[in-house]
């Protein structure tokens, strides 16, 4: 995990002066990047240490925070790590981390799926409305690849498999929409 306490305040305030002058409500992504072998409580500390830098940057500069959203990656360990965890070990990480770092003013939290499968990005999404802490966020998922994966292969780039995407999109979208509830029932 490759970070210095030195680019984050730069990254963000940048960042932040750039929406102030334009006017637009952030969209605050500050993504954690899953790759290396760190372990699920290193991506907790610097998870907290970014979120704790981008929240502090935002309050500076006076950003009307209940007009933002956060799109975060889950803390999970590195891909390379040798230790494994469960479902519910990342769920409350994740719950746990969000809860030291971002102000309740903030309306909702959409998750990145951070390069997991489709099917763990669901599971883990699940897990983490299901976690009986407080959450005072609305959390969701803004996900690309893992919307977008099973699809493309369904549809091949052939018009021919149009229906059969979409099915597979719908299929997809529902599931991560239980998930959002904590409602996700994996299959048997």
């Amino acid at each position: 995990m490759c970070w210095t306490k030195q680019l984050i305040p730069i990254i963000f305030s940048t960042l932040e002066r750039e929406l102030i002058t334009c006017g637009l409500v952030p969209i605050v992504e500050p993504e954690v990047s899953q790759d290396g072998d760190h372990d699920l409580e290193e991506c907790q500390r610097i998870t907290e240490k970014v979120l704790a830098t981008v929240y502090k940057a935002l309050n500076d500069h006076h950003v009307y925070l209940e007009g933002t959203l956060l799109k975060p990656s889950m803390v999970t360990a590195g891909k390379n790590s040798t230790k494994k965890y469960s479902v519910e070990q990342v769920a409350r990480a994740t719950v746990v981390t969000l809860r030291r770092t971002v102000p309740t003013a903030v309306p909702g939290i959409m998750f990145l799926s951070g390069g997991h499968s489709e099917e763990n990005s669901t599971i883990y999404l699940n897990a983490i409305n299901r976690v009986e802490l407080y959450k005072p966020w609305a959390l969701s998922f803004s996900y690309g690849r893992a919307l977008q994966s099973s699809v493309l292969r369904a549809w091949k780039g052939d018009k021919a498999n149009d229906e059969q995407a979409r099915k597979e999109y719908i299929r997809l979208a529902k599931q991560n929409s239980r998930a959002s509830l904590g409602k996700y029932e994996v299959a048997a």
